[in-house]
């Protein structure tokens, strides 16, 4: 299973599941990131921190460790 970490710039992909726990898994929820929903990789940052993703028609920035909490298709 890949995760959003791993998805280069420029890929739209499909969320499957969240891994995580507690209050950061709650605030990924919160953002609009639920398994189904369509993420579009805007940039990774020259170090990969942050990467920025469309979700639901607006932007995010996500830390690597956040991003690597999504898993997707």
């Amino acid at each position: 299973m890949k995760t959003l970490k791993e998805v280069a710039c420029g890929e739209t992909v499909q969320v499957s599941r969240l891994t995580g726990e507690g209050p950061v898994k709650r605030r990924i929820m919160d953002m609009g990131i639920t398994k189904g929903v369509q993420i579009f990789v805007r940039k990774v940052a020259p170090l990969g921190d942050p990467v920025e993703v469309t979700v639901r028609g607006y932007e995010l920035s996500l830390r690597k460790a956040d991003a690597e909490m999504i898993e997707v298709e």
